[in-house]
């Protein structure tokens, strides 16, 4: 049955009768296009995609030019989808991957919309330049799965919108510069997978909730400065493969939940202040491949149950405080490659096993109180690293040891092996480094020892050793570290040792060697120790090694050397410690001596030396016992008279010369008067017909040089009258220039800007800088060889130092690099030395008034020298120096501010300055502020004063260690001190160069966790 609506009243209209009139009305004024809707879905879908290629182009505009060239397939009104490293959903178009990997792209992401890339699935942009922050609008990537912006140089903190990106299986931000700590919206990530953190700036602690991300396979927080415990939660992650938290300030014990991740293969606790025990739990993982504890604080025994983890390959425990005997479980371990115990306390044997399989490389086991030696090996021909020094090991040297085809690396020093060196150890061919030393080992050394031609050090000191030394030795021209000291050796040294040209350290002391020292030594070029002392040598000292211009180190002492001390002796400029005690020499000392102003130790006791002491330190503060049994030494020493007698004689010396002199010198004295009367006469009658020319527009030159030869016209010849091409550097009053004259000399020419006449300004200092460097003779300060005062031309010439000044090498990532903490630690001390020199050891003294990294310079061989004493001034004892200020801003005294007075104060403190600078690899101006607050705050435990000192230190070098470590810590402390408040509290820089020099101390406290509040003066210091 069909129904009807009611019948309705003739002006009722329903809704729907209206609505269906409207569209009726409608379809007769506008036709209907069928098209319509399809039409407008297209170009909603073009919309989007515009946005998207609008977006990247954005983005590719704000890089720098380089990065733009890179991606040149970025163009407007181009198909996206086909642009280099974009990849899309072909139905749609729409963006889902950007993997711009290496690319070598430039520049920030604070111009890339992310949240017009609403489709995104993976952002790789590992490998890169790029820098600045990470924008909070990354968290609009809702779909991303994978983000890598790994190895750039991010910083800023992780933003925690990204908790939003729920769908993320890989999070890589690792070895950027980001900061802060991580985020605890973290937790929200569960489905990621990987995260890899390390190598940042990130700090705080490991946030328990990291627990939530059950399925981790990755975890690698390494390279931190992460604090705390480590979460019970990491315990949670049973899917996790790989964790690493080394390097960072981790502290308590290792938690027992660890044994929970079962599918583990790698991890790294190390160089962290974990302590306890090694849980017994680490033994339940038995997927582990890699472990390593190594560099901690731990204690106790090592657990028997690391035996059940039979696919290990790599186990380093070294550096802790572990005791007691390695448990005969670890004998199930028969796949290690890497076995590594060092520095702990453990006793007993090694596990027979650890070469059963033949895979072992690395033996590391040095520093314990090990007894056993496994048989095995004997025949391990994998080994490439064995380290066994300083244990209580005992067998055959000859019999227990095989060929190792592999090996690069052994050190059997500090046990109690004997018998006699095998000729078997030359079949090692890969060997580089062969220590023996302070053994029992007797017999002689097996020439074909040389057959391992890549030998670069041999120690074989402290042994029984007789017979005489191979010449062959002088075939490995690898070889720059020859140590055969303490043996009983005997017969004359061979001259063929000459052809070493790589030899950095000659160590035959303490033997029965006779004959003459070998002047073939003398080519030997590269030498920096060398010591015979304790022999049976005789003759006289070669002038040959006076050749040795790097020599730092001589020791003679204890022969039977005669004749007279070589005067060329005085060319070993670097030469800080001498030994010529105990011989039959004779004569004065040379007065070339006084030109060794390295030299900080001496002995020349128990000769037959007389005459004057050299004019330097070394001598003057020499002890006494380092002088004594001689046959008439005098000077300025307190163990030595007064030079007095000599003085008289010199008088008469001087009377009768003056008497035989004299008549001649009246003779020659009225001839040239008469010349001179001569040629006045006959200038004036010539002038009567010339203009006058004006004696101040005379050529005034005055050059010196080696070989006296460098002249005006060679200088300007060189530099082609001073073309812009040969410039090297400009600075506020002068223009730099570089010069290679014609005897094949390179040198510096400093041009000095010209002022008016009326301005004398240029002039003075110009005579300043003379009058003081002509006075300058030290190995660390920049010789100046000669200068021209002329109204055309006014200028210096220095040496030519090519290695460039410290600001530049600071600045760049390779050469920093290469300025290893030995170099730098040497860099702070020549400074030092050289500022010392000019304060104390020059009259008047000298102040430099300009102390900065761009006024040290290097070498070819990075050894600093003060230059541009530009703004230096003679200081006058007991007065005032009222002057301008004309040093470098970040680096002046802060008195200057308010009393511009010039004194030795100044330079001690921009010696501080300059010393953080060559320890932190920059400017330390935000340093010392933050130090300078804590000093004003009045509680103790200011923030300032907990700064970890490896926290300011270059990151671009791992940190010092052993006694370099030391003198870093040294360094920093003096610098702290010279950045006293008070002018009168810093240190002088004689007490600075000495208390550098001087044998340090072992430190008290483990270098990582040495605090700047512990280094800092008592009275504190300002910026």
């Amino acid at each position: 049955m069909t129904s009807f609506p009611a019948k309705t009243h003739p002006n009722q209209f329903f809704p729907f009768q209206i609505l269906l009139l409207f569209f009726i009305i409608l379809s007769l004024v506008f036709p209907f296009d069928s098209t319509a809707f399809s039409s407008s879905a297209t170009k909603k879908e073009v919309g989007e995609e515009g946005m998207e290629a609008a977006s990247l182009l954005a983005w590719k505009a704000s890089l720098d030019n380089r990065s733009q060239s890179l991606l040149s397939s970025w163009v407007v009104g181009s198909n996206h989808c086909d642009w280099i490293g974009v990849g899309c959903k072909m139905a749609g178009r729409v963006i889902t991957h950007i993997d711009l990997k290496s690319y070598g792209l430039k520049g920030t992401l604070l111009n890339l919309n992310f949240s017009s890339l609403p489709h995104l699935l993976i952002l790789d942009l590992e490998n890169n330049s790029l820098c600045g922050t990470i924008p909070s609008s990354i968290g609009c990537l809702s779909r991303l799965t994978n983000l890598s912006l790994s190895t750039n140089r991010l910083s800023g903190s992780i933003p925690p919108i990204m908790g939003q990106l729920s769908n993320l299986k890989t999070l890589k931000l690792n070895q950027n510069q980001i900061g802060g700590t991580i985020p605890h919206e973290i937790r929200f990530l569960v489905s990621l997978m990987e995260l890899t953190l390390y190598s940042n700036n990130l700090m705080g602690t490991i946030p328990a909730s990291i627990g939530n991300l059950v399925n981790l396979t990755t975890l690698y927080l390494d390279k931190n400065h992460f604090s705390g415990s480590i979460p019970k939660g990491v315990g949670m992650l049973r899917s996790l493969i790989h964790l690493g938290l080394s390097t960072n300030n981790l502290t308590g014990s290792i938690p027992a939940s660890i044994g929970n991740l079962v599918n583990l293969t790698t991890l790294h606790l190390f160089k962290n202040h974990l302590s306890g025990s090694i849980p017994e739990e680490v033994g339940m993982l038995r997927s582990l491949i890699n472990l390593s504890l190594a560099s901690n604080n731990l204690s106790g025994s090592m657990p028997a149950s690391i035996g059940n983890l039979k696919f290990l390959e790599h186990l380093r425990l070294h550096d802790n405080q572990l005791t007691g005997s390695i448990p005969t479980q670890l004998n199930n371990l028969t796949l290690l490659t890497s076995f590594h115990v060092s520095s702990n306390m453990l006793t007993g044997h090694l596990p027979e096993n650890l070469c059963a399989s033949g895979s072992l490389e690395n033996l590391t086991v040095q520093n314990n109180n090990f007894i056993g030696l496994p048989k095995s090996i004997k025949n391990c021909s994998s080994l490439y690293r064995l380290r066994l020094e300083g244990n209580q090991f005992s067998g055959n040297i000859s019999e227990d040891f095989g060929i190792y085809p592999n090996l690069s690396y052994i050190d059997l020093s500090g046990n109690n092996f004997y018998g006699e060196l095998s000729p078997r150890w030359g079949k090692c061919n890969n060997l580089k480094s062969l220590k023996m030393s302070n053994n029992n080992i007797s017999g002689g050394i097996p020439p074909a020892l040389v057959e391992a031609t890549q030998l670069s050090r041999i120690d074989l000191s402290s042994n029984h050793l007789v017979g005489e030394i191979p010449k062959e030795l002088g075939s490995l021209m690898s070889l720059f570290d020859l140590k055969l000291n303490d043996n009983q050796l005997s017969g004359n040294i061979p001259p063929e040792l000459g052809r070493l040209a790589n030899l950095e350290t000659l160590n035959f002391a303490a033997n029965k060697l006779s004959g003459s020292i070998p002047r073939e030594l003398g080519h030997c070029m590269k030498l920096l120790n060398l010591s015979l002392s304790n022999n049976r040598l005789g003759e006289n000292i070669p002038l040959e090694l006076s050749q040795l211009r790097g020599l730092e180190s001589l020791d003679l002492g204890e022969n039977f050397l005669s004749g007279k001390i070589p005067e060329q002796f005085g060319a070993l400029q670097r030469l800080e410690s001498l030994n010529l005690s105990h011989n039959e020499l004779s004569g004065f000392i040379p007065s070339s001596f006084d030109n060794m102003l390295a030299l900080s130790s001496i002995d020349i006791s128990y000769n037959k030396l007389e005459g004057p002491i050299p004019h330097i330190k070394a001598f003057r503060e020499a002890p006494s016992n380092s002088l004594r049994g001689n046959k008439g030494l005098c000077g300025n020493a307190t163990s030595l008279k007064a030079c007095q007698h000599h003085g008289v004689r010199r008088k008469k010396e001087k009377k009768l010369v003056l008497l035989t002199v004299l008549p001649v010198f009246g003779f020659l004295l009225l001839s040239l008067t008469a010349l001179g009367i001569f040629f006045t006469f006959h200038k004036k009658v010539k002038s009567t017909t010339k203009e006058p020319k004006q004696v101040n527009n005379e050529n005034v030159f005055a050059i010196w040089s080696y070989d006296g030869k460098m002249v005006y016209e060679n200088v300007i010849e060189a530099t082609e009258n001073f073309s812009a091409k040969y410039c090297i550097g400009e600075g506020g009053y002068c223009i730099v220039y570089r010069a290679a004259l014609p005897n094949g000399q390179v040198v510096a020419v400093k041009k000095l800007h010209a002022y008016s006449d009326g301005d004398s300004f240029n002039q003075k200092d110009f005579t300043s800088e003379i009058s003081t460097l002509t006075e300058i003779r030290h190995r660390n300060i920049v010789k100046l060889y000669g200068f021209c005062s002329h109204p055309r031309h006014l200028f210096l010439v220095y040496e030519f130092l090519q290695g460039g000044s410290l600001e530049k090498v600071l600045a760049s990532k390779g050469e920093a690099t290469e300025l290893n903490w030995k170099k730098r630690v040497d860099v702070v001390e020549s400074l030092a030395d050289a500022l010392s020199y000019m304060h104390h050891d020059c009259s008047p003294p000298i102040i430099h008034r300009d102390i900065s990294s761009k006024n040290v310079l290097f070498d070819s061989e990075y050894v600093a020298h003060i230059s541009d004493f530009g703004t230096a001034r003679f200081l006058k004892p007991d007065s005032s120096n009222w002057t301008s200020f004309a040093g470098t801003f970040g680096y002046a005294a802060p008195e200057l501010a308010y009393t511009m007075e010039v004194n030795e104060k100044c330079d001690i403190y921009s010696f501080g300055v300059l010393t953080l600078e060559v320890i932190m690899g920059k400017r330390p101006g935000d340093l010392i502020s933050i130090l300078s607050s804590s000093c004003s705050s009045s509680s103790s435990s200011s923030s300032g004063h907990g700064i970890l000192l490896k926290e300011v230190l270059d990151q671009r070098l791992s940190l010092p260690t052993n006694q370099v470590a030391e003198q870093v810590v040294v360094a920093a402390k003096l610098a702290f001190a010279c950045l006293n408040a008070s002018p009168m509290s810093r240190p002088t820089m004689h007490q600075v160069a000495r208390r550098l020099s001087n044998p340090r101390p072992s430190l008290q406290k483990e270098f990582h966790l040495i605090t700047l509040g512990e280094l800092l003066d008592t009275n504190c210091f300002t910026s």
